[in-house]
């Protein structure tokens, strides 16, 4: 493990400043992804900047909808009242994933942070574009069960683990960032994850430096709270990453589909918003026939490796019977 340095703040610009000063200065909150990415000699930091101190802990109402804090822990922001009643498929999906401990220490902001679980991108051992660019990329030819069938590039076909962020993506978030400058900006939850392209060691859209400050859920999608649901596809039920993940809320009137947010995870560098099968079930009598139709609309430009080519079958049944489980919803 390389040395480096630790500095604990509760002041923001404190933070940002210190971070910004150095190349491989890094943010550290809950660290249950990148303590063990240091540990496994993955990463590099010269500089950890604790920051679980700053006033971003709390959930509040905010223009009708609910704004999460960036140091919220999953596990709060799961069983908080507001959340179960009115964004249930977020509750869902952050208890879906890990484990007690683990959510009770990870926030919301380290959770959109969080990287790839890929076995190369975490074995130094191996080459890895995302961790070593331009060394190439292991996955392709090797092994790939866990792996992306959208977005995917010849430089990398590492999936995003995230169960909470493919939620995040059906429910139309919005995550709030301030600037070392001391500005904000606010980045819709689709164009905060980069896809790979020839730079698949860059994540996100942050600059460095930036800090997320907060995670906000429009009003409108409380809409989706009576018909939505999370259903995680996974080799085992406890402590493992999903292979295929839909998260989905429908508003329907007169027996007629309304509106719909979809997003699926585990199958792309990113939340993967489905808007092939939206705007198939848009203004449609929801039924078996649609639902399949719309899944396999969805899964037509999907790209399987060999190992992870059953995701697209597979990918076909969970949105399918994500639909129904939906709108069967009590």
């Amino acid at each position: 493990m390389h040395p480096y340095k630790y500095i604990k703040t509760n002041e923001a610009n404190t933070a940002m400043k210190a971070v910004t000063e150095s190349e491989k200065a890094v943010f550290l909150a809950g660290g249950t992804n990148l303590v063990d990415m240091v540990r496994r000699d993955v990463t590099h930091p010269d500089l950890l900047v604790h920051i679980k101190d700053l006033p971003y802990g709390q959930i509040t109402p905010d223009a009708g909808g609910l704004r999460l804090g960036a140091l919220v822990s999953n596990s709060d922001t799961a069983d908080h009242p507001q959340v179960m009643k009115d964004y249930p498929i977020l509750s869902q999906a952050i208890l879906s994933g890990a484990t007690d401990q683990l959510r009770n220490m990870a926030t919301n902001g380290g959770n959109l942070m969080q990287r790839t679980r890929c076995p190369y991108f975490m074995s130094p051992d191996f080459p890895c574009n995302k961790r070593n660019p331009g060394s190439g990329c292991s996955a392709r030819n090797g092994m790939n069960r866990i792996h992306s069938i959208f977005g995917t590039s010849d430089h990398c076909i590492a999936s995003f683990p995230s169960d909470m962020c493919a939620a995040l993506a059906a429910l139309d978030a919005q995550i709030q960032v301030r600037r070392p400058d001391g500005t904000a900006r606010s980045i819709p939850i689709t164009e905060f994850h980069r896809l790979p392209g020839d730079t698949p060691h860059i994540d996100n859209t942050l600059e460095h430096g930036e800090l997320i400050t907060f995670i906000d859920l429009p009003g409108e999608t409380k809409a989706y709270a009576p018909k939505s649901v999370y259903l995680k596809v996974r080799d085992r039920h406890s402590y493992a990453f999903a292979l295929v993940s839909v998260a989905v809320g429908l508003v329907l009137e007169d027996n007629r589909i309304q509106k719909v947010g979809m997003a699926m995870g585990s199958v792309a560098p990113k939340p993967w918003r489905a808007t092939e099968a939206e705007t198939i079930l848009t203004g449609k009598t929801p039924s078996e026939r649609l639902f399949k139709e719309a899944a396999a609309a969805t899964m037509a430009s999907a790209q399987g490796f060999g190992g992870n080519t059953f995701k697209i079958e597979l990918g076909k049944r969970t949105i399918a019977r994500a639909l129904h489980m939906a709108l069967n919803k009590a």
